[in-house]
């Protein structure tokens, strides 16, 4: 019997390994259709951007079910761990949410992470109880030790947050890889569904895809594509890929000709 090849974050287990933000769409409906499309269980929500509590305004609950799908608040736009810090504490206390993505950026023209400050808040918010997945940089050393400090899964950038430019340093998430036993995503960079099938051959875990799908010309399109590259390379990585060589090797035998 083939076993499942289920995503497993925090102990809460994941069909789908495509994990998909909810920003940057032209509206909440476009947003919700993406999703289903995508057949993502896991939604990014940042705290401070994306309307959760406010009954007055349109509310992504009404578009996006959290009883179905699962809501991952973030902490886009923090620049420091206290912002960072107050932002996933409100979010536990509008809406009982554990399981969360840490961002502290360094700078708003890179939007690189503070991994100093990054670092410190994975440390307090893990001692708080939460489950703490971290937006981090493609340094092997330092997704160690945010490993050490008790995050439960690893979340390097492949390039700069909305670029689209895909894996830049594939070495370095191959180190990681092989270095760390949490749950691999590769976070920001990925511009097409090639990218996201890159990143699951190099032994990712699951990817996060926001912009390249909200801002394709077709976004239902993208969504789906998005969708069957993570499989592809899921399953590319689990065969086993041949050895490389510098020479030809012929495809059919060479003993016993004719």
């Amino acid at each position: 019997m083939k076993k499942i090849d289920n995503l497993i974050i925090a102990k809460r287990k994941f069909k789908s390994r495509l994990i998909v933000g909810t920003g940057k769409y032209k509206s909440m409906s476009e947003c919700a259709k993406a999703v289903k499309l995508s057949g993502a269980e896991i939604v990014t929500v940042a705290v401070r951007r994306v309307n959760i509590v406010d009954k007055k305004k349109p509310l992504l609950m009404d578009y996006i079910d959290p009883k179905k799908i699962t809501y991952l608040p973030n902490t886009a736009g923090c620049f420091n761990s206290e912002e960072a810090l107050r932002t996933l504490r409100l979010a536990r206390e509008m809406g009982g949410w554990k399981l969360v993505k840490l961002e502290v950026l360094g700078d708003k023209k890179t939007l690189f992470p503070d991994m100093i400050e990054t670092l410190k808040s994975t440390e307090i918010l893990t001692k708080e109880g939460f489950k703490v997945m971290v937006y981090c940089t493609d340094d092997p050393l330092m997704a160690k030790r945010l490993e050490n400090v008790g995050a439960s899964a690893i979340m390097p950038l492949a390039a700069p947050i909305g670029s689209g430019l895909g894996i830049q340093n594939k070495t370095n998430i191959r180190i990681i890889r092989s270095q760390i036993k949490l749950p691999l995503i590769i976070d920001a960079g990925i511009g097409q569904a090639s990218d996201a099938t890159i990143a699951m051959e190099l032994g990712c875990d699951a990817v996060l895809v926001n912009t390249a799908i909200a801002k394709a010309k077709n976004p239902f399109q993208m969504a789906i594509a998005m969708k069957n590259a993570v499989l592809a390379g899921r399953n590319s990585y689990l065969s086993g890929r041949i050895s490389k060589s510098d020479f030809a090797i012929p495809s059919s035998p060479t003993r016993g000709l004719v």
